[in-house]
């Protein structure tokens, strides 16, 4: 542990924390971050002082409000999320299912925002939560306009399963992607749960770069293509926010 600063072994106290491991005991925590216990029990205190933690009734310790507070003011998030709103709310109303918004972070998609009525499908993600990019609409459309070498990361590591319909071959991936970057959204069929699909669509700034993607979750019964129309305009929409103008029509 010599050499170590406090501020790389807070770090790696709150990289223990996971979307499977959101509440862990201060014996789990010193074991994550490999971190004596007397350690462990100085820093979680001090950071469940300033707000950082939470500890609940069951004694174990969860992200706090202030983090959470502090993640969103990330650079672009706060804006993102600010003038999405409102195109998301309007994707809701029209639907009354899972409307999310995600951007990537290396090679996940990090969800900023969920809106969900009582009786939609049920999903896994929350905001906060974090999916590897082939298995999700939303991540799907990230992967499609990352750089060459994100890709080329994805294409070299296993492609984690969670459905017989995962994504699993880079052959099968690479021909998602191309009709995603063609489409301009992209159906997402089965991939995390068998009950579910998703439709994305990329959201744009002013440069033309996608920063974030939209996608609503929505039964496997439902006909996907009759909700694409409805996803591609709020993209845009959201898309237009950020400063995005479409390339003006040679004639």
């Amino acid at each position: 542990m010599t050499g170590q600063s406090v501020a790389s072994r807070v770090f790696r106290l709150l990289d223990a924390f996971s979307e499977t491991k959101p509440a862990l005991t201060l014996s789990e925590l010193s074991a994550q971050a490999d971190l004596p216990l007397s350690t462990t029990h100085r820093l979680v205190a001090e950071l469940t002082d300033w707000g950082g933690l939470t500890r609940g009734a069951d004694g174990r310790y969860r992200i706090g409000l202030r983090l959470l507070a502090i993640g969103s003011l990330s650079p672009g998030s706060l804006s993102l999320r600010e003038r999405a709103m409102p195109f998301l709310e309007d994707l809701y109303e029209a639907t009354r299912q899972n409307v999310q918004l995600a951007v990537r972070d290396d090679l996940e998609a990090v969800y900023l925002e969920r809106i969900s009525a009582r009786g939609a499908v049920s999903i896994l993600t929350r905001v906060g939560s974090r999916m590897p990019l082939h298995a999700t609409g939303v991540g799907l459309i990230l992967l499609a306009h990352a750089d060459d070498d994100v890709r080329e990361r994805v294409f070299a590591a296993p492609l984690e399963r969670f459905t017989d319909k995962t994504i699993s071959t880079t052959k099968h991936l690479r021909e998602v992607l191309a009709t995603a970057r063609r489409d301009g959204y992209v159906v997402s069929d089965r991939q995390i749960e068998m009950i579910t699909q998703s439709i994305a669509a990329p959201i744009r700034d002013a440069s033309n770069t996608v920063i974030a993607a939209l996608s609503i979750v929505v039964p496997i019964e439902t006909d996907s293509h009759m909700l694409v129309p409805a996803v591609r305009a709020a993209g845009h929409g959201i898309s237009r926010a950020m400063g995005w103008r479409p390339k003006a029509i040679r004639r």
